[in-house]
Protein backbone atom coordinates (compact mmCIF):
# COMPACT_ATOMS: atom_id res chain seq x y z
CA UNK A 1 0.00 0.00 0.00
CA UNK A 2 1.58 3.48 -0.73
CA UNK A 3 0.75 6.37 1.69
CA UNK A 4 0.48 9.40 0.20
CA UNK A 5 0.86 12.86 1.96
CA UNK A 6 -1.93 14.87 3.37
CA UNK A 7 -2.13 17.94 1.12
CA UNK A 8 -2.80 20.02 4.33
CA UNK A 9 -0.04 21.23 6.10
CA UNK A 10 2.11 23.92 8.56
CA UNK A 11 4.52 26.70 7.88
CA UNK A 12 6.04 27.63 11.01
CA UNK A 13 8.07 30.93 11.17
CA UNK A 14 10.86 30.84 14.01
CA UNK A 15 11.51 34.24 14.63
CA UNK A 16 13.04 36.33 16.99
CA UNK A 17 11.63 39.81 18.96
CA UNK A 18 13.89 41.61 16.48
CA UNK A 19 12.75 39.63 13.17
CA UNK A 20 15.23 37.49 12.50
CA UNK A 21 13.93 34.75 10.80
CA UNK A 22 15.12 31.29 10.85
CA UNK A 23 15.71 30.45 6.82
CA UNK A 24 16.93 26.90 6.00
CA UNK A 25 18.31 25.38 2.18
CA UNK A 26 16.90 22.02 1.24
CA UNK A 27 18.42 19.17 0.57
CA UNK A 28 16.22 18.00 -2.20
CA UNK A 29 16.30 21.60 -4.41
CA UNK A 30 19.86 22.98 -3.57
CA UNK A 31 19.53 27.17 -3.72
CA UNK A 32 15.33 26.39 -2.58
CA UNK A 33 15.39 28.16 1.17
CA UNK A 34 12.48 27.85 3.12
CA UNK A 35 11.20 28.62 7.01
CA UNK A 36 10.01 25.36 8.54
CA UNK A 37 7.30 23.21 6.84
CA UNK A 38 5.46 19.90 6.57
CA UNK A 39 2.52 17.94 6.12
CA UNK A 40 -0.34 16.88 8.45
CA UNK A 41 0.08 13.22 9.92
CA UNK A 42 -2.30 11.07 10.52
CA UNK A 43 -5.58 12.79 12.34
CA UNK A 44 -2.54 15.73 13.71
CA UNK A 45 -3.97 19.31 14.05
CA UNK A 46 -2.13 21.54 11.85
CA UNK A 47 -1.01 23.14 15.31
CA UNK A 48 0.27 19.27 16.09
CA UNK A 49 2.08 18.88 12.47
CA UNK A 50 3.68 22.55 13.48
CA UNK A 51 5.06 21.16 16.86
CA UNK A 52 6.43 17.97 15.52
CA UNK A 53 7.69 19.60 12.07
CA UNK A 54 9.80 22.29 14.23
CA UNK A 55 11.48 19.74 16.21
CA UNK A 56 12.02 17.21 13.70
CA UNK A 57 13.43 19.89 11.58
CA UNK A 58 15.55 22.35 14.00
CA UNK A 59 15.78 19.71 17.33
CA UNK A 60 13.65 23.09 19.56
CA UNK A 61 10.55 22.58 21.52
CA UNK A 62 8.27 24.68 20.54
CA UNK A 63 6.17 24.46 23.48
CA UNK A 64 8.90 26.67 25.80
CA UNK A 65 8.56 29.45 23.16
CA UNK A 66 5.92 31.44 22.32
CA UNK A 67 4.24 29.39 19.08
CA UNK A 68 1.07 31.74 17.85
CA UNK A 69 -1.61 30.35 15.37
CA UNK A 70 -1.97 32.83 13.15
CA UNK A 71 -5.72 31.43 11.85
CA UNK A 72 -4.63 32.14 8.55
CA UNK A 73 -3.87 29.40 5.67
CA UNK A 74 -3.36 29.70 1.73
CA UNK A 75 -4.21 27.06 -0.62
CA UNK A 76 -1.36 26.37 -3.16
CA UNK A 77 -0.49 24.16 -6.39
CA UNK A 78 1.63 21.88 -5.51
CA UNK A 79 4.65 22.01 -7.51
CA UNK A 80 4.65 19.22 -10.44
CA UNK A 81 8.19 17.85 -8.77
CA UNK A 82 6.67 17.27 -5.95
CA UNK A 83 2.72 15.80 -6.66
CA UNK A 84 4.31 12.39 -7.08
CA UNK A 85 4.19 12.17 -2.92
CA UNK A 86 0.27 12.95 -3.11
CA UNK A 87 -2.63 10.85 -4.07
CA UNK A 88 -3.43 11.15 -7.99
CA UNK A 89 -5.39 13.83 -9.14
CA UNK A 90 -4.30 15.82 -5.52
CA UNK A 91 -2.41 19.08 -6.88
CA UNK A 92 -3.29 21.54 -3.87
CA UNK A 93 -2.74 21.74 -0.87
CA UNK A 94 -3.70 24.00 2.49
CA UNK A 95 -1.02 25.99 4.45
CA UNK A 96 -1.84 27.02 7.50
CA UNK A 97 0.58 29.85 9.09
CA UNK A 98 1.97 29.60 12.38
CA UNK A 99 4.96 32.02 14.21
CA UNK A 100 7.90 30.49 17.13
CA UNK A 101 8.78 33.69 18.69
CA UNK A 102 12.34 32.85 20.20
CA UNK A 103 14.34 34.96 22.64
CA UNK A 104 17.33 35.12 20.20
CA UNK A 105 18.63 33.20 17.14
CA UNK A 106 19.49 29.37 18.56
CA UNK A 107 21.79 27.23 17.12
CA UNK A 108 20.09 24.71 15.67
CA UNK A 109 19.89 20.44 14.53
CA UNK A 110 18.21 20.40 11.11
CA UNK A 111 17.35 16.82 10.01
CA UNK A 112 20.21 16.52 6.95
CA UNK A 113 17.93 14.44 4.60
CA UNK A 114 16.19 17.57 4.47
CA UNK A 115 17.93 20.47 4.60
CA UNK A 116 21.66 21.25 4.25
CA UNK A 117 22.38 24.33 6.12
CA UNK A 118 21.14 27.23 7.93
CA UNK A 119 21.22 30.93 8.34
CA UNK A 120 19.36 33.39 10.71
CA UNK A 121 18.31 36.74 8.59
CA UNK A 122 16.36 39.74 9.01
CA UNK A 123 12.88 38.66 7.74
CA UNK A 124 13.30 41.30 4.67
CA UNK A 125 16.17 39.38 3.52
CA UNK A 126 14.51 36.14 4.35
CA UNK A 127 11.34 37.06 2.52
CA UNK A 128 13.91 37.58 -1.15
CA UNK A 129 15.22 34.04 -0.58
CA UNK A 130 12.56 31.87 0.35
CA UNK A 131 11.27 30.12 -3.08
CA UNK A 132 7.31 29.82 -2.31
CA UNK A 133 5.21 32.59 -2.69
CA UNK A 134 3.62 31.29 0.60
CA UNK A 135 6.25 31.75 2.79
CA UNK A 136 7.11 35.18 1.22
CA UNK A 137 3.35 36.38 1.83
CA UNK A 138 3.86 34.99 6.05
CA UNK A 139 7.16 36.79 6.03
CA UNK A 140 5.42 40.05 4.89
CA UNK A 141 2.56 39.43 7.46
CA UNK A 142 5.21 39.13 9.99
CA UNK A 143 6.65 42.29 9.63
CA UNK A 144 3.37 44.14 9.23
CA UNK A 145 2.44 42.40 12.46
CA UNK A 146 5.88 43.25 14.15
CA UNK A 147 4.75 47.27 12.44
CA UNK A 148 1.20 47.45 14.62
CA UNK A 149 3.10 46.32 17.75
CA UNK A 150 5.17 49.59 18.02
Amino acid sequence: MTSYKTPISALVLIHTVDLQVLIMERADKIGFWQSVTGSVEGDETPLQAAIREVHEETGLDASKYNLQDWHASNIYEIYPHWRHRYAPNVTQNTEHLFGLELPAPLAIKFAEDEHVRYEWVDWREAATRVFSWTNIDALKKLGEMHQLKL
